[in-house]
């Protein structure tokens, strides 16, 4: 019993010191994602026509709300599961480098944008005379998988590798690196919304690319923000980590790390199994 015993307690104890270096705002997205299937699953709602991503929705009613439901919500364990495992060392990264309040502020914008190059190509699908495609405008789709791509694509851009591994199977050009992750996900799970993961890569090159320059506050912003009384219990807390560096554009600062391997390369690897994006069609 005493092998079994240390071995309990010496994974427990890891997952405590991985859980407690995550840090505040990556935690905390985590945990609502999480909180909102058990919530779901709880009460039985499965309504997801209500809140995921529905183009033709949100182009007839103006029903922007969806561009933020729909990335909180998932449709099953798995899903939330291996999502989430994807994006706490993504987030991990990207709030270590930028700050907790930018980090934050980056995944609002990337899941407006994501959303607004989701509705473009839809309907640009839809009412192209040469290949009529009018499914794409009924699509229902929920999960943060798109938020994730271009997370991807943004941290892939900030390494300075010039090579990533799939799957530590081999290596593609860095630039390459999430759309052969995209046409993998593609070929190796079901359900997939090839259009939510394809808005994802989208937004995180026209932000690496400083197409979002204009969007982006300066410095002062975030350290305003950080400075409100209000949020001062969330700032003491060890996880927040304060916005330094960058330009006074609010761009990225630079980080290079030549040698480094990504982190989630093995949660992605999972989570290529297990994305369960629901894609229903409007009642």
């Amino acid at each position: 019993m005493s092998p079994n015993i240390i071995t309990e307690a010496g994974v427990s104890t890891r997952l405590n010191q991985w859980w407690s270096s995550t840090p505040f705002i990556t935690s905390g997205v985590t945990i609502i994602c999480a909180a909102i299937y058990l919530v779901c699953l709880l009460v039985g709602y499965d309504s997801y026509a209500e809140i995921c991503f529905l183009p033709s929705a949100v182009a007839s009613h103006f029903q922007v709300y969806r561009f933020y439901t729909s990335v909180l919500f998932h449709g099953s364990l798995l899903h939330v599961l291996f999502n989430m495992l994807t994006f706490v060392p993504l987030g991990t990264e990207l709030e270590r480098i930028m700050g907790s309040v930018r980090l934050l502020f980056l995944m609002f914008l990337l899941a407006t944008t994501n959303a607004i190059f989701h509705l473009i190509v839809a309907f640009l699908v839809d009412y192209n005379p040469l290949y009529h495609v009018s499914y794409l405008v009924d699509e229902c789709s929920i999960g943060f998988s798109g938020v994730i791509f271009s997370m991807i694509v943004i941290e892939t851009s900030l390494s300075g590798v010039q090579y990533r591994s799939v799957f530590g199977l081999f290596n593609v050009p860095a630039k390459w690196y999430a759309w052969i992750l995209l046409i993998l996900f593609q070929f190796l799970a079901s359900n997939v919304s090839l259009l939510g993961h394809l808005s994802g890569i989208l937004s995180g090159f026209a932000y690496t690319y400083g197409l979002f320059n204009y969007l982006l506050p300066g410095p002062s912003f975030y350290s305003s923000i950080e400075g409100l009384s209000m949020l001062s219990v969330c700032v003491r807390r060890p996880g927040f980590i304060l916005c330094t560096g960058g330009t006074t554009y609010g761009q990225l600062p630079t980080h290079s790390n030549m040698s480094t391997p990504p982190r989630y390369r093995f949660h992605i690897y999972f989570y290529c199994f297990a994305v369960q994006e629901s894609n229903e069609s409007s009642s």
